[in-house]
């Protein structure tokens, strides 16, 4: 089975299982709103989640409901990201935004119940111990919030008012948060649910979630809408510092490539078993989307 095969089996049991999750909500516009959200995308945190419990001996079975909790947990992130009071976007995955479809508020309530509705998978008997089970929600909660992805948008409106380019020492911090800390509550989450060392997987995903956010920086400015599914651009309209405008095209290629080259080698202690998480990180900046 190729790479592409294996992220789009993952993708199914994910959908399939938020797709459960839903089934027996109020019939109300903001749960239609919420299915619209989780629709389409990737699903490349939660194949993070599944591939990285593969690895360590946990069943897909076990570990599919960590794997919708993080894919949840990112759908609200873009919900609110693509507000008008954010980044104000018309268009997400080849499609109106949810504010656009309906309007702010149920934009807004549709992304605090896919967050809320986040935690509640984790709480799936399925995940193990109670123990288990309360570390992958702690470890959620700070990756989604001030120290994590809520602190790097902070840190990203913040710097579209300081009236100066960030650094590339004050970028690379910010999307830690924004992008990174997402990525590596994912990549982490089978060791958690197999009672194993996190460290390997930790240094994985760490290079893995920055070489991701130089990859959509390069999008940004290389990519098709067709494509990527959303205006590009954006960043360069804005006057934002990125990597590709502080290192260059070139050289922000070459930083990603390094980048996914340390990925690999934080897993070669695995050997074999690590090969559908190599590929992800292969995948990383190959994408066009």
């Amino acid at each position: 089975m190729s790479f592409s095969e294996r992220l789009q089996a993952d993708a199914a049991l994910i959908e399939a299982r938020l797709g459960a999750a839903l089934k027996d909500k109020a019939d109300q516009p903001v749960t239609h709103a919420m299915g619209y959200a989780l629709r389409g995308g990737k699903r490349l945190r939660g194949f993070l989640v599944l591939e990285s419990a593969r690895m360590l001996g946990v069943t897909k079975g076990q570990a599919i409901s960590a794997a919708a909790a993080v894919e949840a947990l990112h759908a609200y992130s873009l919900v609110h990201d693509d507000l008008p009071c954010m980044d104000d976007d018309d268009l997400r995955r080849g499609q109106p935004t949810v504010h656009r479809k309906w309007d702010e508020a149920t934009a807004v309530l549709a992304g605090d119940a896919l967050q809320t509705l986040a935690f509640e998978l984790l709480c799936d008997p399925a995940l193990g111990s109670p123990e288990r089970r309360m570390a992958l929600v702690a470890g959620l909660a700070k990756a989604s919030g001030i120290d994590g992805m809520v602190l790097g948008q902070a840190l990203d409106i913040a710097a579209e008012t300081a009236g100066r380019p960030l650094t590339l020492e004050e970028i690379t911090a910010l999307q830690a948060g924004k992008t990174g800390a997402l990525i590596g509550f994912a990549a982490e989450a089978g060791a958690v649910l197999a009672g194993a060392d996190p460290a390997p997987l930790r240094h994985y995903a760490a290079a893995l979630g920055l070489a991701f956010q130089i990859a959509d920086d390069i999008l940004d400015v290389t990519g098709d809408p067709a494509k990527t599914g959303k205006r590009v651009q954006k960043d360069a309209s804005a006057g934002k510092a990125t990597f590709v405008s502080l290192l260059g095209l070139d050289a922000a290629k070459a930083r990603a490539a390094a980048l996914v080259a340390e990925a690999e080698a934080a897993l070669a202690g695995y050997g074999k078993a690590a090969a559908n998480l190599i590929d992800a990180a292969r995948f990383v900046i190959a994408r066009e989307s």
